[in-house]
């Protein structure tokens, strides 16, 4: 008979270390040293890490095991498990495999795990391994408080779609120069540029930051240079309601152009803007190829995006749900 208290699954996601990275890339670890070693770098720190995570993992799988029925999954399998409705969702960290796994949820409760928390400071690891015994019956019963998280969907004209987290990047595979019309509200305008940014309330401090940091940084030097008068639109772009982080359940999306390049054939009129519900962003591509939609920084789970394709970029359907 099963000593486990519940049926339920519990699939727990786990990621490889950066000294299991590196033994396959070097076949093995005495090489992987001699070659971080020749860096000048601390080989001891990977091997720390690797420890202390695979100690985390063991860990959570014999806790976890008590509480019902548990598939570890490596990170690089997400994209094609096929998540049951009723399953528990358990991410062992850092930030970014939370975020790389909210996406392909349909709305199971996830939660995430700091499996390090003196290196980590996990911003969406609110919980260690050992929270997972008196956690897990909580969330099977309904009764932990659960946030949900506006995501971002980039849907194309033959029926692909892609879903973001943090971010959505439009443009092209090399970041060179990409082009497209893009609609917004009715206004159209054909584009060069080295990409589009799409950010969501959780990504409003990652990408989306950094690079309303830099347009603030460009405006006050140009102020700097040509006088006081544009010192105003300075203050605006970098105070203009954006210091502040979005809620991450935000029912708008925000979009930027990186350095848009105005030509006898192509504008910067539509640069900056919000998404919403009712006013999606369209974005017809006219690069024959390398054109790619990639979303939260994971450059090879993405959707081709080449002359003649359409894609309508909107708040997704579904939320995303971590468990407080």
């Amino acid at each position: 008979m099963s000593s486990r208290i519940s049926e339920n699954k519990i699939v727990l996601i786990k990621r490889k270390t950066r000294l299991e990275e590196l033994v396959v890339r070097y076949n093995t670890i005495q090489q992987a040293q001699f070659y971080i070693e020749r860096l000048g770098a601390d080989f001891s720190d990977y091997v720390s890490e690797d420890y202390t995570y695979r100690k985390a993992v063991e860990t959570a799988v014999i806790e976890l095991g008590a509480l019902g029925r548990v598939q570890l999954l490596e990170r690089q399998h997400v994209p094609n498990f096929i998540f049951g409705d009723e399953d528990t969702v358990v991410v062992l960290g850092q930030d970014g495999l939370v975020a790389n796994t909210l996406k392909y949820l349909r709305e199971q409760p996830l939660i995430g795990v700091n499996p390090d928390p003196q290196r980590w400071d996990g911003v969406l690891l609110p919980f260690t391994v050992r929270d997972l015994r008196q956690l897990l019956p909580e969330v099977f019963r309904g009764q932990r408080k659960v946030r949900e998280v506006t995501l971002a969907k980039a849907e194309l004209n033959d029926g692909q779609s892609l879903y973001g987290v943090n971010d959505l990047f439009i443009g092209r595979r090399t970041h060179v120069s990409a082009r497209y019309q893009l609609e917004l509200a009715g206004v159209s305008e054909q584009q060069s540029s080295s990409g589009i940014i799409i950010s969501t309330g959780m990504g409003s401090t990652g990408w989306f930051k950094s690079v309303l940091a830099g347009a603030a940084g460009i405006v006050r030097s140009a102020a700097g240079m040509q006088g006081a008068g544009t010192e105003a639109d300075s203050r605006g772009l970098a105070e203009g309601g954006m210091n502040t982080p979005l809620a991450w359940d935000h029912p708008e999306l925000y979009f930027t152009v990186r350095e848009p390049f105005p030509s006898r054939t192509t504008s910067a009129g539509v640069v900056f803007g919000r998404i919403s519900g009712s006013h999606p962003l369209q974005i017809t591509s006219q690069m024959p190829e390398d054109g790619v939609i990639f979303s939260d920084g994971v450059e090879s789970d993405f959707l081709e995006f080449n002359s003649g394709v359409k894609a309508t970029i909107g708040l997704a359907e579904r939320k995303g749900r971590l468990v407080e």
